[in-house]
């Protein structure tokens, strides 16, 4: 067994915007510690966390990484977190194993693009929430204004814990503190205002404190944490990773007030769907019966695969033996490893709260529920609200005869990256794969190239569009065909009828009488789906319509069920051409962040791409963001437009948001370049 309990256990996980330091934070803090002898350095590669060959390369983490700390009897789990939007995916997946989120800001570059989202995922998770001010002692920094920033920007609850000092080579507790001087703002003050803020969640707590009653530490220990559960505070903490300022104080700030997997809020286990779903109580209980969720999957060449999960009850050891979700066989535990980031410790078992893993365990996959009961087979953990994969690469390989190379390639890379997504079209024969950014999709070609030895080929792919209708219709065919021998007969009436956007599709079976034989319903259904699949006017898929079959003819001996399929399908067809069919394009949400002095070209730029501009906000360092809605096919040459119009200062985000009906140039034009399959 770990020489900690689960009471020791501390998890945070660290997200921020690129740039913000919680690599270098995460190395000071495990040379702090004493897990390593000498910090590393992202510039010579040398750091714990960003340790796979690309992120050497790029300077930058493009993968959440793992490293563990013990200090003063705990031990704390960090997991580091990409900060390029690209890269959300991993960042999102270590908000499922943690209690706390510590959202790291740059001094220097104050609340930037990613900083609010990430805030945002986190208090939706219901994550206890701290913000690490890094890099406080660094030149042209305005400490005062960026607290007033981030109380602005999320809310009065976030409060100052501790404050710089002694011209910013320290930091003074304000919370346990009461006297002292500080470089910025009154510790006194400071203190009277979070030690308010706590109080408010204890009425009884509160009566004391404003009888003037000292509080002890344990009811001050206990507020604290039920104001962080609740989100009624969000401390904020200074640190310089550089020279080492406030990481002793941030440590000792894990150990006496974050949350242990027992206190922070309870985990989103679920089991049930839709409206029953229920939430399973969890116990951080060693003895019970073990369940862990697996939250992060790597691939390597010679490690092979390994899956990383975070126990919530009971014990994982090396000879436990684990079922995966509902699985009926379970696999056995070979070897369990603790991660300090790219080296793997075996440890002989994992408690309720610890992160581990396993290796070499193909059925694995990312999301998994890893039980040891039967009770838990429907058990899933409430599914993180990631953005949605909108930039899109048509590929192929170079060489031919690596179609199956590739497809093992993509399998393994979708396997890591929860935005990372594989389609193929089977109509066009078009591999496409689609992820957050051109950044995101530059950085897997390389791995795909490095790791699997596949190159490939790439191209835009065809717009998902979709198609519709837009008022209600009826439609009739009759097929009829003689070859001689026995005929082919089927007869359908339909009536079709627009839904709610985002509604889908929905088939009903209104025939009575017998006019088409129930046995024969499917056949029509099957008839119909295919259109809906295959698209009517412009070869895209249909969506939003409701289709009802009234009525029909069948014939005792002819009536076959290929004969329904074409009939149906042509009674589809003909329904469609009267019910003012429409093509409906993706529309994305896009936050575009440029230099304030391009702010005239950028909106100018999105307009001529038909963006509707929905707003504009100003950032620290002279930026400007601009948030609008705009076509996805007006997005295909962004990147490079956009690099060049700032001197590559820009940057974007964008994600999904709804379809909107096409102009109707572009109707006709994709109309006209549809060539449909023969129905009969």
């Amino acid at each position: 067994m770990p020489k900690y309990r689960t009471e020791d256990i501390r998890n945070i996980t660290f997200v921020g915007h690129a740039g913000s330091g919680k690599t270098t934070l995460t190395e000071a803090l495990l040379a702090r510690s004493g897990v390593i002898g000498e910090a590393g350095t992202i510039e010579r590669g040398t750091t714990t966390t960003d340790f796979d060959p690309l992120e050497k390369e790029f300077q930058s983490s493009l993968d959440s990484a793992i490293a563990s700390i013990d200090f003063e009897g705990i031990h704390i789990n960090i997991i580091d977190t990409p900060g390029f939007p690209d890269f959300r995916g991993p960042a999102l997946t270590g908000l499922a194993a943690t209690e706390t989120a510590a959202l790291v800001i740059n001094a220097q570059a104050g609340i930037e693009m990613s900083t609010r989202r990430l805030m945002r995922r986190a208090k939706r998770r219901r994550l206890c929430r701290l913000v690490v001010i890094n890099k406080m002692d660094a030149e042209d920094t305005d400490l005062t204004a960026l607290v007033r920033q981030v109380r602005e920007e999320f809310g009065p609850e976030c409060l100052p814990i501790n404050l710089p000092s002694e011209n910013f080579t320290t930091v003074s507790d304000c919370f346990f503190g009461t006297e002292g001087e500080t470089d910025i703002f009154s510790l006194s003050a400071a203190h009277e205002e979070i030690i308010d803020q706590v109080v408010e969640v204890n009425e009884s707590l509160m009566e004391k404190y404003l009888e003037g009653t000292e509080l002890s530490r344990e009811e001050l220990h206990n507020a604290f944490e039920q104001a962080l559960r609740e989100g009624h505070l969000v401390p904020i903490c200074f640190t310089s990773a550089r020279t080492g300022a406030g990481l002793g104080e941030f440590l000792k700030l894990c150990k006496r007030l974050l949350p242990n997997p027992a206190e922070g809020n309870p985990p989103m286990i679920m089991k049930g769907e839709g409206e029953k779903a229920k939430r399973v109580e969890i116990k951080a209980d060693a003895s019970e019966h073990a369940i862990a969720h697996v939250f992060k999957i790597s691939n390597d060449p010679f490690v092979g695969k390994l899956s990383v999960f975070r126990i919530y009850q009971g014990t994982v050891r090396p000879d436990s033996q684990l079922y995966i979700g509902d699985a009926r066989k379970p696999f056995k535990v070979g070897h369990l490893f603790k991660l300090q980031g790219g080296k793997h410790v075996e440890v002989e078992a994992g408690i309720p709260g610890d992160i581990c893993a396993v290796a070499k365990v193909e059925d694995i996959h990312y999301d998994a529920i890893l039980h040891d009961s039967h009770d838990a087979d429907s058990f899933y953990l409430k599914p993180l609200d990631f953005p949605q994969p909108m930039f899109g690469l048509a590929i192929q390989p170079s060489t031919r005869g690596q179609e199956q190379k590739l497809a093992q390639a993509l399998t393994r890379l979708s396997e890591e990256d929860p935005c990372f997504k594989v389609e193929h079209n089977q109509e066009l024969n078009e591999t496409v794969v689609r992820g957050l950014g051109e950044l995101h999709m530059r950085v897997m070609m390389r791995r795909m190239k490095d790791r699997y030895n596949v190159e490939v080929d790439t191209r835009p792919p065809r717009i998902a569009y979709r198609e519709t209708v837009t008022r209600p219709a009826e439609g009739h065919y009759r097929h009829k065909k003689q070859t001689g021998g026995a005929g082919q007969f089927g007869e359908v009436y339909l009536r079709i009828r627009p839904l709610a956007r985002g509604d889908g599709f929905e088939f009903n079976n209104a025939v009575v009488g017998g006019s088409i034989p129930t046995s024969l319903i499917p056949a029509v259904e099957k008839g119909i789906r295919q259109i809906v699949d295959e698209g009517a006017i412009a070869g895209y898929q249909l969506q939003d319509v409701e289709v009802t079959v009234y009525d029909g003819k069948h014939h005792p001996v002819d009536s076959k069920e290929i004969a329904f399929v074409i009939a149906a399908r042509n009674a589809f067809l003909d329904a469609i051409r009267n019910a003012g069919p429409q093509i409906l394009e993706p529309i994305v949400s896009v936050d575009v962040t440029v230099p304030e002095a391009s702010m005239g070209d950028i909106t100018g730029n999105l307009a001529g791409r038909r963006a509707r501009i929905s707003g504009t906000e100003s950032m620290s360092g002279g930026l400007v963001t601009v948030t609008a809605d705009m076509p996805l096919s007006s997005l295909s040459d962004y990147h490079a437009e956009l690099n060049s119009m700032t001197q590559g200062q820009g940057s974007f985000t964008m994600e999904f948001s709804h379809y909107d009906p096409v102009p109707h140039n572009v109707q006709q034009e994709l109309e006209s370049a549809f060539k449909p399959q023969e129905s009969s």
